[in-house]
């Protein structure tokens, strides 16, 4: 028979508190020690949108400050939910990241039986923009105005259409809100991207897009496009001379892209901590804000748990104007 010892009283506590003092200490190691191979940056969007162009932009300046690769990982298709899908099934250790916008807090309630919860299988690091929409036609559209395109749609009820990157991403979001608050009937057109529905728009293959400033105020300039209004509260610093929507004839009318990073769920608190603090310095930077605003964006900083919170309330928000709107995903 093996020797029994008397427990000492306290003995469970000490251990406890040691374990406890040595996950302390590990914390700040494992910060310091990351990355220590190549990070993935999953954009479940297609390449050269603004998901694609701000992701690489962010990952060249993390790989700066952090001696390692961030590479960005394109996966399109079904409206975002492939490639975040595939972010969900990642290791939660801080090597692979995923790219979101808007159009996951949409898809939360546009999309109810999807392969994941956005805020139970991941948890936000850190926001990295925002930017207003543009609402362009091809120069073959009789309009000239908002007015005339809306009197227009009237007059053919289903016969014009808008060229989105997909159901439940922002442009297709914007396309319906501004159905429902302007009272007409246009056919949604998805694409696999934002860059084929904007070649198609260009291309005069469909009439009309709602279109991230940051990448279309460039062919509104070169006359490819005619810009019938911006999506902000107050005109864009890029397009000036083009009124707000709801300027124009659709009052209270708003709708904006954002885009952010979050992880799988599970991620150490202290790889999240590192990220968000490099992440917000590159969006602080005096010369990323110049250049940023230049194209249209306007740089978000945030705790963590501030972008958690600002992710829930873009959920509610989103989940009314699907509502209102009856926006359905194969629309």
């Amino acid at each position: 028979m093996l020797p029994t010892f008397p427990r000492r009283r306290g003995c469970g506590h000490r251990v406890a508190a040691a374990l406890l003092s040595l996950i302390s200490l590990a914390a700040p190691a494992l910060a310091q020690q990351y990355p220590a191979r190549p990070v993935k940056i999953i954009v479940p969007f297609a390449a050269g949108g603004p998901a694609d162009i701000y992701a690489r932009f962010v990952g060249r300046r993390l790989q700066e400050a952090l001696g390692q690769a961030f590479v960005v990982d394109d996966r399109p298709g079904a409206g975002s939910i492939l490639g975040t899908e595939a972010a969900a099934k990642s290791a939660p250790d801080g090597y692979s990241l995923l790219l979101v916008s808007n159009t996951h807090t949409v898809n939360e309630s546009l999309l109810p039986n999807k392969p994941f919860v956005l805020m139970r299988d991941f948890v936000p690091v850190a926001p990295i923009n925002y930017s207003d929409l543009v609402m362009v036609v091809h120069p073959s559209v009789p309009a000239r105005t908002l007015g005339e395109f809306i009197a227009l749609a009237k007059a053919e009820p289903g016969k014009l259409n808008y060229a989105s990157s997909g159901p439940g991403t922002p442009y297709h979001m914007a396309g319906e809100l501004f159905k429902a608050m302007a009272g007409v009937d246009i056919v949604h057109v998805p694409y696999r991207g934002s860059s084929g529905a904007r070649i198609d728009v260009i291309g005069g293959q469909v009439q009309m897009m709602f279109d991230a400033v940051t990448t279309m105020s460039e062919h509104v300039k070169a006359g490819q496009v005619r810009a019938l209004g911006t999506t902000g509260r107050t005109r864009s610093l890029v397009l000036p001379d083009v009124p707000t929507v709801a300027e124009a004839g659709v009052p209270g009318y708003e709708a904006t892209i954002w885009l952010g990073v979050m992880a799988p769920k599970g991620t150490p608190p202290a790889i999240i901590s590192r990220l968000n603090a490099e992440i917000t310095r590159i969006v602080s930077s005096p010369d990323v804000r110049r250049d940023w605003a230049t194209q249209g964006a306007v740089a978000m900083t945030m705790t963590p748990d501030e972008f958690g919170k600002y992710i829930a309330d873009d959920i509610v928000k989103w989940e009314r104007v699907v509502k209102i709107s009856g926006a359905k995903p194969d629309q």
